[in-house]
């Protein structure tokens, strides 16, 4: 799979902004790996559990009637895991160290889906096709034609043998 230059740029910013970032990964609902900018993790494990947790929360959410889940924060004794929706399909996941501003993160966290979002929309628009002209219609109606079912006898014996 061909990851979008563009997705890479945004992760790798996000870097950038946030220096206790250990790492990130872009992953479907299902837990395929988009995109991760994750050095030291296994983009691929992160991604298979941060779905599996992102349907539990989904079904959390909906257990006590708020409505869509849109992030969810797991603290913990060495840092924070914050993964939050990227749309209906997707989801980015951050790990960040214990000393990390988690109000930063999610300031952070939450520009960068939404930019991603553009870029997957982008990405996933329909490729326009040139209209196909139209055709005039013949200038007399086509002839109608009897199927040979419908004929008597008589004539189906004829047309046989003639």
């Amino acid at each position: 799979m061909t990851v979008d230059p563009a997705v890479l740029e945004e992760l790798g910013r996000l870097r950038g902004r946030l220096p206790e970032l250990s790492g990130s990964v872009l992953a479907t609902a299902d837990g395929l790996v988009v995109a991760h900018d994750s050095h030291g993790l296994e983009p691929d494990t992160l991604a298979a559990l941060a779905a599996a947790h992102l349907a539990l929360a989904r079904r959390f959410a909906h257990a006590v009637s708020h409505g869509d889940l849109r992030e969810s924060v797991v603290e913990c004794d060495g840092g924070y895991i914050t993964s939050y929706t990227a749309g209906p399909n997707a989801l980015l996941t951050v790990v960040t160290s214990g000393d990390a501003n988690l109000a930063r993160v999610h300031l952070e966290a939450r520009r960068c889906v939404r930019r991603l979002i553009r870029i997957l929309a982008l990405e996933s628009a329909p490729q326009l096709r040139p209209e196909i002209p139209a055709q005039p219609g013949p200038p007399t109606p086509l002839a109608r034609r009897t199927p040979m079912a419908t004929l008597p006898n008589m004539a189906r014996r004829r047309q046989a043998t003639g």
